[in-house]
């Protein structure tokens, strides 16, 4: 949100008094985007390959639905499973905890590269382009860009299971 705030206002964005460059920005973005990608692969992988299909007790968008839920679910939760589905198999319990695991702890590892590219700089005087982050404007840019990001990532996969059976 900073960084879009300083991209309106054509300044270099800052937050907390430290400059937020390139650097910045990659392990920020590498840290949004670990669980999706994480999510959305391992999904794709098991609706490739055939063995794993035939888990699922129903076929088409509602398997991709229990597939999406399952992985959904053990990357940003605990790890249950969409009625329907088998996930008691084999491969099902290892990649669905290698997701939980890597989806836990990567992200861990984006941030402390973010916190000490952070600590290395030295702090900049607050000036007129400063986006003060204790305002409304905040929280409203933060709430728009999390609902842009989100959808951006969630969405397509979503009108391919859920939205469709429902259309169904």
């Amino acid at each position: 949100t900073v960084f879009v705030a300083g991209l309106m206002v054509g300044r270099t964005p800052e937050y907390l008094g430290k400059k937020i460059a390139a650097r910045e920005m990659k392990f920020a973005s590498l840290y949004f985007l670990t669980t999706p990608a994480l999510v959305l692969s391992g999904t794709g992988l098991a609706m490739a390959l055939p063995g794993e299909r035939a888990a699922m007790a129903n076929t088409g968008a509602h398997g991709l639905s229990e597939v999406l839920y399952a992985f959904t679910s053990a990357g940003n939760n605990n790890g249950s499973a969409f009625t329907g589905i088998n996930a008691n198999t084999d491969w099902y319990n290892t990649v669905l905890g290698i997701v939980m695991l890597a989806a836990r702890f990567i992200p861990m590892i984006f941030v402390l590269g973010m916190a000490g590219s952070l600590a290395r700089q030295q702090p900049v005087p607050t000036s007129e382009g400063t986006l003060p982050t204790h305002r409304l404007l905040f929280s409203a840019m933060l709430t728009g860009v999390t609902l842009v990001v989100v959808a951006l990532t969630y969405l397509p996969s979503l009108a391919l299971g859920p939205l469709a059976e429902g259309l169904h």
